[in-house]
This record gives C-alpha cells, structure tokens and sequence, in this order.
C-alpha cells in the first residue's frame, strides 16, 4: 500500500501535475450547488497552464452539466472537455452496438422520473408497466431516504422476467441537495445478486478512463492526477489507469472520514485497505 498524504491545498503538489481528470459531485459540486473554492482552483489551474477533464459519473449529458456551469457562472473555458457517463450511454444507445443491440426499445424508468436526456432524440419509449419493458433504465433514486430495499418488490419482479438493467454511474452512493444518499449503482449491484443482468456505464471502467486520458494526447502517465471523492469509482479508476489520486474526504465518504479541514490520515488509509485501492493523497476539498 503506497503512502497516503495529507494536503490542505492543490498548489502544494501543482508544479508535480500538467493534466488533471476532475470529478463533478462531491468536487466541484455538493449536490445542491458549485463550490466556489473549487471555482477558484479551476481558475488558477487555467492560469498555470494547466489541462483540465471534467469526467462525471452523472448520468446528465454533457450540455446539462455545462449548463449547471454556465448558470454557476464557471466558465466553460476551463475545461479542456466535459465527459459524463450520460453522454457515452447516449451514444450507445443511438449506436446499439454491442449489448446494446439487443436491447429493445421499451424501457421502464425505476427511481426518479426525471429526464436527463439519455433518451433525446433515440427511438426508445417508456412504459409504465415493468411487465412490459425490455430493460429498466435508472439514474437516481427517488428519495434522498431511499434504500435498496425500497426498490426490492420491483427488482425481485424484473429478475423474474429475465430483463437487464441499464444505469449511467457505477456510483453506490452520491450526494444529493449536500447530502450523501444512494445512488443507482447500488441497486444495480441489487439486482445482480438477485440474478438480474446488469448493464452500467462510468468510472472505473478502463475505457471511460481513455476518454479522458485521450484528450491529454501522448502525456506522461505520471504527470496526470485525478481527483475524486469516491474510493470505488474515481480512486480505483485511476489506480487502474496508472495515474495518481486525491481525494476528496468531504464527499461520499465524509460520513466516516469526517469534516475536519484536515484530513483523516489513519482513517483514509483503512478505507483504502477495505476497498484494496489508493489515492496517492487526500484532501478536505478541492482547493487552491
């Protein structure tokens, strides 16, 4: 296990990185709305020259991620590209290659009804009744108390039919108006134990990893850093793609790592042990 270390700020390890993969939630974003002590570290890092990805678990497509940024006054500008796990689940259901082709075109929408866009413009129609779907589609949850147990009776049904199920994220757990709540990861990874097919899209996934590392060109692995919140997604992701971590404490795992402007050293390490991966640093928040 490599040795975690404790930074209070981005620029006391900047002259070590020229290409950053930058989470959204829980980084940028507390669920509810855009930090600004992340907006100012964007900018700085724009002014060292350096090259920014934005690679978002969120099921959101790219124009409504940049929208939230817009609307939050952040300049597009400092961004080198935005990548979402929405976007590349749109792209692969417009594509229907893959498992995707034999998908079918009926999907039933577990969780919020909300529509973020992964379905504009595709020849795909919801149904209200899961007897008929031929795939569950979910991006979140309904409530921020819902447990997976809230959605059992319908799952339990789902597996019973033989469908797959499609979520944008392999996140387990999200925040959400600031609040740590499931995310539809975790019910996806339900319904695989209960013998359902699942199909997810997002970090770690070495490809959605590529999508980003392709926009730096031919850079050196050891001058990228990623920084995340989530130990199972952005931390493994990276350790996965040979580049280096930070993460976040006051994210997901805020719960157990605490709100201290100081990072938890001892405790980010047993979290790094239960999960067998390892951000090479952590900090309380994306800071400057």
């Amino acid at each position: 296990m490599k040795m975690i270390k404790p930074i209070v700020n981005i620029l006391k390890i900047i002259d070590n990185y020229d290409d950053f993969i930058i989470g959204f939630s829980g980084v940028i974003s507390d669920g509810s709305s855009v930090k600004s002590e992340a907006v100012t570290a964007l900018i700085n890092l724009k002014k060292a020259d350096k090259h920014v990805v934005l690679l978002s678990n969120s099921p959101q497509r790219v124009a409504s991620i940049a929208k939230i940024l817009h609307e939050n006054r952040v300049p597009l500008s400092l961004f080198d590209a935005i990548i979402t796990a929405g976007e590349i689940l749109h792209y692969h259901l417009k594509s229907k290659a893959g498992v995707y082709a034999a998908l079918g075109s009926r999907y039933y929408q577990m969780g919020s009804q909300e529509q973020d866009g992964v379905f504009s413009g595709l020849d795909y129609e919801q149904v209200s009744d899961i007897s008929k779907a031929d795939f569950i589609y979910m991006s979140s949850v309904a409530a921020l108390e819902d447990t997976t147990d809230t959605y059992l009776a319908e799952l339990e049904h789902a597996a019973g039919l033989g469908i797959p199920f499609v979520c944008a994220g392999n996140d387990t757990s999200t925040y959400k108006s600031g609040k740590v709540c499931l995310a539809a990861g975790a019910v996806a990874e339900q319904y695989a134990v209960l013998g359902g097919k699942i199909i997810t899209v997002g970090k770690p996934d070495v490809q959605i990893m590529n999508y980003a590392l392709e926009t730096f060109g031919t850079a050196d692995k050891d001058k990228i850093l990623l920084i995340g919140d989530n130990m199972t997604t952005d931390i493994k992701g990276a350790n996965l793609a040979g580049i280096h971590a930070a993460l976040v404490s006051k994210g997901v795992h805020v719960n157990y790592l605490g709100e201290g402007y100081i990072p938890d050293v001892a405790k980010t390490r047993e979290l790094s042990n239960s999960f067998d991966v390892s951000p090479d640093y952590v900090i309380s928040n994306f800071r400057w």
